[in-house]
């Protein structure tokens, strides 16, 4: 195994550039589902593609049919030619800011505040989501290669500009060139720490589908004195419906929602309960006491291994200041589900159509809308030597056993990689659970981006020579 010791001391010598280079990045407000920031999407690129220049890979830009992907790759000869194959997944592009009067800074101007605790964080939007958690494997290469000259393995970095938007476009990029990106891993900084303290790895994430529903009824809005009573109100159908999604034990009631779903095993249920979740203090943050849900499971395993239907919103007729009597001619509910491994994105969606439709009153139609990204539950293979190298860095790094995890969040690329390259995703990353990733005032810590790139020149050095 290669000496990681010279890395680690290249890579504190050097990490003062390494924040001025993420600060850099920072600043390009990449907001992918905004048109007005396509450009800067654009520019950030161009921008990775020059950083992955100076750590001597060949690099450029390809069109997709959304944003540009950034794609480098090691030059030959810059490592054993049998060596492993490493893809490298990060997104450039970030989430709205909005509303920015919430914002105690400038979103897009990264600044370095020390709390009372004595903790720096670095607050500005995609800090945590993903700009700063990126770089934390490119800044360990970047040591890497200082020191050793090459990585024990061949390396390929494949930046997005669409993930907090429509994944379809990476996805048809990998399947129109899914012979150019064959590889035998996946290394994805994108997801958290279990605490503080303690390293995690994701082993299983839920998918996503969302859904829109228009119920309508009378063709105008109709004056409720007139017609009240008489006449249908869609938003009674719509709030009908959706209340009904559940039922009395939280359970979904959507027929042949369940198929193909598997109750947590009585291991994983063991593992999870060792890591002595707190319910209380859990809702506590978010100001609840009493857990929701499906009855018969933890809130972990319902967030992590357990399928959901939630209403994300609905509205209709009058929103306006004061009061207006009026029955409305349409209400819309927006609808999303996750999902775990098993479930077929595509039946459920169709599954929630046919629910709707059956409960409609005949003088009511829906109309749907979908809005891309569907993408399925997962689990990752938890015996692969990348996994075992990932356990003994981050022990190395954090002073304490990682632990493997599931996520109630989605990251539909996984399935991607899977699907159109056949590889399972190794997950590590050090984001917190106060990171407020698509709130506003985002921060990563400075110890989380330091230690990061310390990690991950710890999991390069168990890679070497071991695989």
């Amino acid at each position: 195994m290669a000496d990681v010791e010279p890395v680690l001391a290249a890579a504190e010598k050097g990490f003062e550039a390494s924040l001025e280079r993420m600060f850099t990045l920072i600043r390009f407000p990449t907001v992918a589902t905004d048109p007005k920031y396509h450009g800067e999407c654009r520019k950030a690129a161009d921008w990775l593609v020059g950083l992955l220049g100076e750590l001597g890979l060949q690099a450029e830009t390809r069109e997709t049919t959304g944003q540009p992907v950034v794609v480098g790759k090691s030059p030959a000869g810059q490592s054993q030619p049998h060596a492993p194959h490493i893809l490298f997944y990060g997104h450039y592009d970030v989430q709205p800011a909005d509303p920015l009067d919430l914002w105690e800074t400038p979103p897009f101007e990264p600044q370095i505040r020390t709390g009372k605790d004595g903790r720096q964080r670095i607050f500005a939007r995609g800090a945590s989501d993903d700009k700063g958690q990126l770089l934390t494997f490119l800044e360990a290469s970047r040591a890497w290669l200082a020191v050793h000259g090459q990585l024990p393995f061949r390396l390929t970095v494949l930046l997005e500009g669409d993930e907090e938007g429509d994944s379809t476009h990476l996805d048809l990029f990998l399947k129109d060139n899914a012979a150019e990106f064959a590889c035998d891993s996946v290394f994805i900084c994108d997801s958290g720490m279990w605490d503080p303290k303690t390293p995690a790895i994701d082993t299983m994430m839920r998918g996503c589908i969302c859904d829109e529903v228009t119920i309508t009824g009378p063709r105008i809005d109709l004056h409720s004195g007139y017609y009240g009573g008489a006449a249908v109100n869609p938003i009674k159908v719509l709030a009908r419906i959706l209340g009904g999604l559940h039922d009395r034990n939280g359970r979904v009631t959507i027929r042949g929602f369940y198929d193909g779903v598997k109750p947590p095993t009585p291991a994983q249920r063991k593992q999870w309960a060792k890591l002595k979740f707190s319910p209380k203090k859990f809702l506590s943050d978010v100001g609840l006491k009493i857990p929701a849900g499906e009855k018969g499971f933890s809130p972990l395993e319902q967030m992590w291994a357990r399928p959901t239907a939630e209403v994300n919103g609905i509205y209709g007729g009058y929103r306006g200041a004061g009061s207006k009597t009026v029955l409305p001619s349409e209400a819309t509910g927006k609808i999303s589900f996750r999902l775990v491994a098993g479930q077929d994105p595509k039946k459920i969606r169709k599954a929630f159509r046919a629910h709707v439709k059956a409960l409609l009153p005949k003088d009511c139609k829906a109309r749907f809308q979908d809005f891309g990204g569907d993408s399925s539950g997962i689990t990752v293979a938890n015996d692969t030597p990348y996994i075992a190298a990932a356990h003994v860095a981050l022990n190395a790094e954090w002073g304490r056993p990682a632990v493997e995890v599931g996520s109630g969040g989605s990251l539909p690329v996984v399935e991607s990689f899977r699907k159109r390259l056949g590889v399972d995703s190794l997950l590590v990353g050090f984001a917190l659970e106060d990171d407020r990733v698509h709130s506003p005032n985002e921060k990563y810590d400075v110890e989380s981006y330091r230690k990061g790139i310390r990690t991950w020149a710890r999991i390069i050095a168990e890679l070497s020579g071991k695989v």
